[in-house]
């Protein structure tokens, strides 16, 4: 059986399709992301273009899907969909030109996927571990170890509405990054408060972010699945990105240009949440919700 997963989120589009064994293992056959920016003119207003790209892309996936005779698949929206004041409307456009439904899902949903696609890559670790997605609408925030789930929550304090909301100047201004921290010392209470009851000196990090940190630090990976960053290394990387302006971070190598414009603020949420757990170390992994949304499908069809 093939399944298809496609993850709409604020930024990006993802479409995952694996083969399936009678086992219930998998093996994934595609891969393919889109930076379709749905919330690039803001996240409670889809705008017409980015609506007009995510409407191209969803059409490439379906295209994609039959020449690859995918069995079954589902779709999913996050924050931006979440939020949107025009997002049904959307969603009936792409119903009505590709034959997707997409569902919108809660974040606490989210992260509970979050959770499930991550412990399948990730080392066996000791204690707990914050584990974080960082979206361009919302970020997710798990409190966990590798069976469960003590605490989670989701945030709408994505790298696109922190870059919409707070930074005004290129390069990222001493004024900018005080004003993201007293935001997401504001926002982020829920999170210190638990991390008051909760010790989490490791951090899984998922998706976008994550990735390019590793590709900018060059990690040699102890597996296909995840990577390792030494906390210093990571507060290096942020030292040598924050005083560059956009012309500069351009030339960086390992940094797509597609994240050239929201790496700064990026950088500073992963190292406002490192400090306010007091990290020492980093672990990114290469799954996230996708993984998550596909274990559930199969678990659903072999009736666990």
């Amino acid at each position: 059986m093939r399944l298809g997963i496609i993850d709409c989120g604020t930024n990006t589009f993802h479409l995952l399709i694996a083969e399936v064994k009678p086992d219930g293992s998998y093996e994934t056959v595609f891969r393919e992301r889109s930076y379709v920016l749905i919330g690039e003119e803001g996240v409670t207003q889809l705008g017409e273009q980015p609506q007009k790209r995510g409407i191209e892309t969803l059409k490439n996936f379906r295209r994609k899907m039959e020449e690859m005779a995918v069995d079954k698949w589902r779709a999913f929206g996050t924050e931006a969909l979440r939020r949107a004041g025009n997002s049904q409307s959307f969603i009936d456009k792409v119903r009505e030109e590709t034959g997707i439904n997409i569902e919108i899902i809660s974040g606490d949903e989210e992260a509970r996927l979050i959770h499930l696609g991550v412990m399948q890559a990730v080392p066996p670790f000791a204690g707990k571990a914050l584990i974080m997605d960082v979206g361009g609408g919302s970020v997710e925030f798990i409190i966990a170890d590798a069976e469960k789930v003590y605490w989670a929550q989701s945030f709408p304090i994505g790298v696109q509405v922190l870059y919409s909301d707070f930074q005004r100047n290129d390069p990222i201004s001493q004024g900018d990054i005080i004003a993201i921290e007293m935001h997401l010392e504001s926002v982020l209470q829920p999170l210190a408060e638990q991390l008051k009851i909760h010790q989490t000196p490791l951090l899984i990090g998922a998706s976008g972010t994550f990735e390019v940190v590793e590709s900018m630090l060059r990690l040699d990976k102890p597996s296909p699945l995840y990577g390792i960053v030494d906390i210093e290394a990571f507060r290096s990387l942020c030292r040598k990105v924050w005083p560059a302006t956009e012309a500069e971070r351009l030339r960086m190598e390992g940094l797509p240009k597609e994240r050239v414009k929201l790496i700064s603020v990026a950088l500073k949420l992963v190292d406002y949440t490192a400090k306010l757990a007091n990290v020492r170390q980093i672990i990114t992994s290469v799954f996230a919700m996708k993984e998550g949304m596909l274990k559930e499908e199969i678990n659903a069809a072999l009736g666990k």
